[in-house]
């Protein structure tokens, strides 16, 4: 059996996630390493979009940051912030990537501030584009490195980006394209998607090691749990070796 940290776990399961020939708004970490990952592997036409306008970089070298010259290395497009959204916004976006300090049953995230607005408890970074992102991309994969009570909530502290809301219909009722929102809840315990009917967060596959029961037990509001729970597939050596020499060489993220 491989030796692998939680966070290479965490990458190969994200890039997993990402079909061929589409296209996905990567962000610093995870994100960036998953689609690197995704692409030397069974989606090598999967076109990453970067929110200071790079579209269809090559990732053969891991760019640091959003705004790194290598999300335009052998791009298709180098353009801007505001094109991106756009893109988003014409729905030519398939996956986004999210992270959060908070979520809740239906996904929505907070990623600005931890108790009252003001005097806050804590003061988080705020939205940066997660907003846009979690509006108008098709299909957003969350990313919460924590599985546990502080942070997966029956109420957020404040409402940064949205999930599905309060339910059924409140995405479309806000203005928001109909069809888009939360596809899957990468944690260290599991993988969540969303119930179709409900909206709400459910359990579909833990990780090695991990009971049903432990997820449940971890999470702050009455999550789901799919009739069938399956136990999600660890990283191979490919993958490991792929991750160690080539897209993350000097361990920036790994």
């Amino acid at each position: 059996m491989a030796n692998y940290n939680e966070s290479e776990f965490l990458i190969c399961l994200a890039a997993k996630l990402m079909s061929d020939r589409t296209t996905a708004f990567v962000g610093t970490g995870i994100p960036m390493l998953a689609a690197a990952l995704a692409k030397r592997t069974h989606a090598p036409d999967l076109v990453s979009v970067f929110e200071f306008g790079g579209t269809g970089a090559s990732l053969e070298k891991l760019p640091l940051g959003v705004a790194d010259s290598r999300t335009f290395h052998r791009a298709v497009a180098a353009s801007g912030i505001c094109d991106i959204m756009e893109t988003a916004q014409r729905g030519f976006i398939e996956y986004g990537f999210l992270g959060g300090a908070q979520i809740d049953a239906y996904g929505n995230l907070n990623t600005t501030v931890i108790g009252p607005y003001w005097p806050p408890k804590v003061r988080l970074p705020g939205s940066g584009g997660a907003n846009e992102v979690g509006s108008f991309c098709w299909k957003t994969i969350i990313i919460m490195r924590q599985h546990d009570h502080k942070r997966f909530l029956p109420k957020i502290d404040f409402l940064t980006t949205p999930g599905y809301l309060t339910g059924p219909g409140a995405r479309e009722a806000a203005g928001l394209p109909s069809g888009t929102g939360p596809f899957r809840v990468v944690t260290n315990l599991a993988l969540m998607d969303f119930e179709p009917e409900s909206k709400r967060m459910r359990l579909i596959a833990v990780h090695p090691g991990v009971t049903a029961e432990q997820v449940v037990a971890a999470t702050g509001f009455e999550l789901l749990v799919a009739d069938e729970v399956g136990v999600n597939p660890e990283p191979t050596d490919k993958e490991l070796k792929l991750l160690r020499e080539e897209i993350d060489p000097d361990h920036y993220y790994i």
